[in-house]
């Protein structure tokens, strides 16, 4: 049996997902409020942003930005850009 949660992207029931795919505090309310539907939205935006800003998941400034514009995504409903992020020059 699937497990369900209130989606707070979706605004509504929805199948949750299996475990927790992110760490510590956020990862939990993500697993507990975000469904598979939604997670998979933001996994589209994710890479799209780091494709695109040529982020570098190596950087923790890097990771930091994505997960702010990852909480929101998911819970503020907002269509995140990094603002005022320039990506390094070649």
């Amino acid at each position: 049996m699937a497990r369900t949660v209130f989606c707070e992207y979706l605004k509504k029931e929805a199948d949750g997902l299996d475990f927790q795919l992110y760490p510590g505090e956020v990862g939990t309310r993500i697993f507990n409020h975000i469904s598979k539907e939604a997670w998979a939205e933001w996994q589209k935006k994710q890479t799209m942003m780091i494709n695109e800003h040529k982020l570098n998941m190596m950087d923790p400034e890097h990771r930091k930005l994505l997960e702010t514009s990852m909480v929101g995504f998911l819970f503020e409903g907002k269509d995140v850009e990094i603002e005022g992020y320039q990506p390094p020059e070649k």
